[in-house]
């Protein structure tokens, strides 16, 4: 019985010698027992929040190094220099970016205990003696930076991060922590499945941010989309981003705003990566007030006193709205986001959400699985398939039981895996309803911008999460329209409920005569109740394990 007690002691000991903090943040001291206990966990708290704290305070009570897995080389950096600036919290990293002598003596010092933290990209825990050398160390650890990026929404993804929970089991399976700003429901399932976490721990904190002022406006045309930025821009003299859905987007805007006088620059992905990493760096130094980007600029961005953030368009999700807005006013002094949007943007979306693998190129692969247990080497030689496009296709044959790990490098089809041409037809089938979930959530989106109640409520809903009264800063909230909600319905917040043609579903929110449900097949759907009622579209079900 005192053991509970005894670890929350070590760990805000630890937390006040090591780092000087007096106390811990909501959300942060239950997943630093749940790791220090052998448990997984996956902690889900808002950018500024402490999340890299979860991790670095347990990893000075475990024995061996931790293993953090981030997606950016940038983001690690600023990481790195951060710990290094601490007495005995050495990190070093292993990545592209180091010569082999700098990563042969990296690897040296966590061998002789002079490091404590290793960083790394998945990419090179792809390369076999990586793994191994990894594996050797011993880790205790192992912490997943950013850890949406692996959520499955698409097959078009970085195929190495996919493949981040084979990898870990090839590291022998320390306690993982998971870490994310922003995971609604089904991207926290799809971190589990794909990190391959054991019961873990579970933990959403702080996604309200009270500093944060919401405002939305249609906009009819162009022209007042334009002045709506304009006077944004001139009413908020800090600094701030601008999203924009496309690279041409971000370089004609960035352009205009600058001739404006705004000291603008654009950032995307399809810069060179030099120049990226230098208007990142200007951006930081407060050199570039305004960066007009796709959403490739964002994680990393460790700046706290961000002004604004403006949309352009209708984000694709509420996830990707939540992230993105995030990184404004983490100093938590007051700051805006402002998204501006037209009927149209939904169109470009539905075209971006488009497309499907070649249903040849996965009938064929699934039969060179049946072949034997084949290295990906040896798989892009039998098939021809380039690397990216080979685990893209593979992390769908996973999915629908075409294919299994045969070792940590080498991947074959399993005895009950189906024929090739129907394990095709499930992945195409599988690549549909991840489709059908994306277009919900942009419908999602589409309705938190239309919505005339208050925003705050509507988002939190949406990441499954209640706030009985209205959130107060929101452009809705000033002007009159929020309205308290205690969440009545016919079925209780968070229930499993069924419908005859959607299937399972879990009730996220109530709002006047209309409720949302995220469905598992189907995505989110907004009903309503009195016809639900009426008609008996919905059941619960009793026992159902979700």
């Amino acid at each position: 019985m005192m053991l509970p007690l005894f670890l929350s002691r070590r760990v805000r000991r630890a937390a006040r010698t090591q780092f000087g903090w007096r106390r811990l943040r909501p959300g942060q001291l239950g997943p630093m027992k749940a790791v220090l206990r052998r448990r997984d966990a996956l902690v889900v708290l808002p950018t500024g929040g402490g999340k890299s704290a979860v991790y670095q305070v347990p990893a000075t009570l475990l024995p061996g190094p931790t293993v953090v897995i981030s997606p950016l080389l940038a983001l690690q950096q600023d990481q790195i220099a951060a710990l290094n600036n601490r007495p005995g919290m050495h990190a070093v990293r292993v990545s592209s970016a180091e010569t082999p002598g700098q990563r042969a003596a990296a690897l040296e010092a966590l061998r002789r205990g002079e490091a404590r933290f290793l960083f790394i990209t998945p990419e090179q825990l792809a390369q076999p003696e990586r793994l191994a050398e990894v594996r050797a160390l011993k880790p205790s650890l192992v912490a997943v930076d950013e850890a949406h990026c692996i959520s499955s929404w698409g097959y078009d993804f970085r195929p190495d991060y996919l493949a981040l929970g084979h990898f870990i089991d090839g590291l022998g399976r320390p306690p993982v922590l998971a870490l994310t700003a922003t995971a609604s429901p089904p991207v926290r399932d799809d971190i589990t499945a794909r990190l391959r976490l054991r019961d873990p721990l579970v933990v959403v904190s702080g996604l309200d941010r009270s500093n944060l002022f919401l405002e939305v406006a249609h906009c009819p045309d162009e022209d007042y989309r334009w002045r709506r930025l304009v006077a944004l821009l001139r009413a908020d003299t800090g600094p701030g981003i601008v999203y924009v859905p496309t690279r041409r987007a971000a370089e004609e805007l960035g352009e205009r705003l600058s001739a404006a006088g705004f000291g603008a620059q654009a950032y995307h992905g399809g810069m060179a990566a030099g120049m990226r990493e230098k208007r990142h760096r200007d951006f930081l130094a407060g050199k570039v007030p305004v960066m007009v980007a796709t959403s490739a600029f964002g994680m990393g961005i460790d700046k706290p006193d961000i002004r604004w953030v403006a949309h352009m368009a209708l984000p694709d999700s509420p996830d990707s709205y939540q992230q993105e807005i995030g990184r404004a006013g983490r100093d938590g002094d007051p700051a805006r986001a402002l998204l501006l949007w037209r009927a149209e943007d939904v169109a470009l979306q539905r075209f971006f959400t488009g497309g499907a693998p070649d249903e040849k190129e996965l009938r064929d692969l699934a039969a060179v699985l049946r072949t034997g247990p084949l290295s990906r080497t040896a798989l892009r030689d039998r098939t021809g398939l380039g690397t990216r496009r080979l685990g893209q296709l593979l992390g769908l044959l996973e999915e629908v039981g075409a294919a299994v790990p045969a070792g940590p490098h080498k991947l074959t089809a399993p005895p009950y895996a189906p024929i090739p041409a129907e394990a095709a037809r499930a992945a195409l089938a599988e690549v549909e309803r991840q489709q059908a979930l994306q277009r919900s959530r942009t419908d999602m989106m589409r309705a938190f911008a239309e919505r005339r109640s208050c925003r705050g409520q509507a988002l939190l809903a949406y990441f499954g999460e209640h706030l009985s009264k209205p959130c107060g800063h929101c452009d809705n909230c000033a002007a009159g329209r929020a309205h308290r909600s205690n969440g009545a319905g016919p079925f209780p917040l968070h229930s499993t409920v069924r419908h005859a043609e959607w299937g399972l579903g879990m009730v996220l929110a109530y709002e006047a005569d209309r409720m949302t449900v995220l469905f598992d097949d189907v995505g989110y759907k907004t009903l309503s109740v009195p016809v639900v009622r009426a008609q008996g579209l919905l059941s619960t079900l009793s026992g159902v394990d979700r």
